[in-house]
């Protein structure tokens, strides 16, 4: 759509902060107030907005996009939202290893099992870890300590976890990127790892390239956003 204000900026809500264009609140989708609960997030969204051209386009406004998910799917359905969410616990890529080559065996164990051993210690979830692609039952215990770790998190963090997890493929690597346990780099070199593996042995395709970068930057996304959310 065409451009229709000249200025975005940042102005006190209550202990939060709105946006506004042209002097008007901005709204979500649902006419909802756009309001954050940092300066550095409104600051960043204020900056998306200004740095429109003579048209906006929706895709260059990521950070729009989470806060507006937030308000208008996540708070008004949360129990639904982290009961979605830790259905990905039931089947988490790092709880499924390969039983050959050896060399990937043994980067899987390397980079996957200390991630596993951080949800157990930090989440108190013991996570049952095979061989091939069988799916594998994970305790009740373990599923109701992801959900209590999910359940901590805010509207505007469940949508970050969301993210990163259908990202990465795996709940344990969303928590762990949100708890800053690993960085957006990490977390996409483990959530790529045996498709990187397969990579350095027979090469990369186009399409496979697109959307690999497509998933590194939602996963950057994620952090650059939980860094926002921080407070100042």
């Amino acid at each position: 759509m065409k451009r229709f204000y000249k200025e975005a900026k940042v102005v006190p809500a209550a202990g939060e902060f709105a946006l506004e264009l042209d002097g008007k609140q901005l709204r979500t989708p649902e006419k909802r107030a756009l309001i954050v609960p940092t300066m550095k997030l409104a600051e960043a969204i204020a900056g998306e907005w200004q740095g429109q051209g003579i048209t906006v386009k929706p895709l260059s406004l990521p950070l729009t996009r989470l806060v507006s998910t937030a308000l208008d799917r996540v708070t008004p359905r949360r129990a639904g939202v982290i009961a979605e969410i830790a259905k990905y616990a039931t089947t988490d890529l790092l709880c499924y290893r390969a039983d050959e080559p050896r060399e990937l065996v043994e980067r899987q164990q390397q980079i996957w099992q200390p991630l596993l051993d951080w949800a157990e210690a930090r989440l108190g979830a013991s996570f049952v870890v095979t061989q091939g692609i069988t799916p594998v039952a994970q305790t009740p215990t373990t599923l109701a300590a992801i959900e209590r770790a999910i359940a901590v998190h805010d509207a505007m963090r469940l949508v970050a976890l969301h993210l990163a997890t259908t990202a990465c493929g795996s709940l344990v690597l969303g928590l762990a990127l949100l708890a800053e346990r690993v960085s957006a780099e990490e977390a996409f070199a483990a959530a790529q790892l045996d498709e990187t593996f397969q990579i350095e042995r027979w090469g990369e395709d186009a399409e496979q390239t697109k959307r690999r970068a497509a998933l590194k930057e939602d996963i950057a996304l994620v952090a650059r956003f939980a860094a926002l959310l921080r407070a100042d």
